[in-house]
């Protein structure tokens, strides 16, 4: 039987811990990772858990959804580029550009997944976050045909990609912002049109088991890898973000070919859905993107996902809410116009 997702990604262990006391200075620096332990994550990559702190979770009906950016609002600063964002609705004219960082920047000439094509569907459309860079929307409309044809995957039910303007969202991540993002349901899409209405309550489906040390047998098929396999052999895709149990399954299930599990990254949360993160497009210099992944196929250093450091965390203090003034410059003029 398939169970709705309850449980919130935690923060990290020790060194991200650390980390986070120099978040602000470290966010703007490119990203890289090293072997766990020792280090998992640095710099651009720390943005990441701070997702957790509006309390709102990714696969949130609309109604929850609601309460969660009413209660964040309440409380932000005129200047707060959550807001300023946030309550945007419409897309910067002119051409795409990525600008900034995948967890500090924004996107102009967003372009819209259609909320329905072939062999997709997008979800929670109330929040109005299938916005993305078109080199984003292309790959997305690509994939859904190659999981098609190559996992035998139905279709994809896409989740959040990005807001109009890209930038930081009002709930739910930190990263997402220059259009370069997006989340893809570990749920099958199912053989009929869903309703508005269904698509902003349908509970997501988690593959981990209640342990968290694997996968469900229950749910898990040789389809999901198939699904991530697909999206990870793409040259445009820099990483995929997936519970660690996923992870785990892919490296005990993936054949003597394994080049693609290198950018199959393991990250707290992500039990019901995986984050597509795509490259900066080639000669956009304002796009800020992240070192390659270590060499390897990354399944040597799993262990340390699933001891008590990593499980068991203390949570960081909050930080200051980002101003429009702290994003790259190009992205205060995209809200130039915006009423604050």
């Amino acid at each position: 039987m398939r169970r709705a997702v309850t449980r919130q990604p935690v923060l990290a262990g020790k060194l991200v811990t650390k980390l986070l006391k120099d978040r602000r200075s470290c966010r703007d620096r490119a990203a890289s990772e090293r072997s766990v332990p020792g280090a998992v994550v640095i710099c651009a990559l720390i943005a990441l858990l701070a997702g957790g702190a509006t309390a709102a979770r990714a696969q949130d009906t609309a109604a929850e959804e609601a309460a969660h950016r009413a209660a964040v609002l309440a409380r932000l600063p005129p200047d707060a580029a959550k807001r300023v964002f946030g309550l945007v609705t419409s897309p910067a004219p002119g051409s795409a550009r990525a600008i900034g960082g995948y967890a500090k920047g924004c996107v102009a000439g967003a372009t819209a997944l259609p909320g329905d094509g072939p062999n997709w569907q997008v979800m929670r459309p109330s929040r109005g976050r299938a916005w993305g860079h078109p080199v984003l929307i292309g790959f997305l409309e690509r994939l859904a045909v190659t999981a098609a044809q190559t996992a035998q995957w139905p279709g994809l039910l896409v989740g959040d990609i990005g807001q109009p303007r890209g930038g930081p969202m009002l709930t739910g991540h930190a990263s997402h912002q220059i259009g370069l993002d997006a989340d893809l349901w570990l749920t099958a899409m199912p053989d009929r049109r869903l309703s508005a209405a269904e698509r902003d309550q349908m509970p997501a489906t988690s593959v981990v088991a209640a342990n968290g040390d694997d996968v469900d047998p229950e749910v898990w098929r040789p389809e999901h890898r198939k699904l991530l396999e697909a999206a990870a052999r793409s040259s445009e895709v820099a990483r995929i973000f997936v519970n660690p149990a996923i992870k785990r399954a892919l490296c005990r299930e993936a054949g003597a070919d394994r080049d693609w599990l290198a950018r199959i990254r393991p990250w707290w949360g992500h039990n019901y859905h995986f984050h597509v993160r795509l490259r900066c497009p080639p000669g956009e210099i304002e796009c800020h993107g992240q070192p390659a992944p270590p060499a390897g196929d990354g399944c040597a250093e799993l262990d340390w996902w699933f001891t008590p450091e990593a499980r068991h965390p203390k949570p960081a203090p909050p930080e200051r809410p980002l101003r429009v003034a702290d994003l790259p410059p190009g992205c205060a003029a995209l809200v130039d116009n915006v009423g604050r």
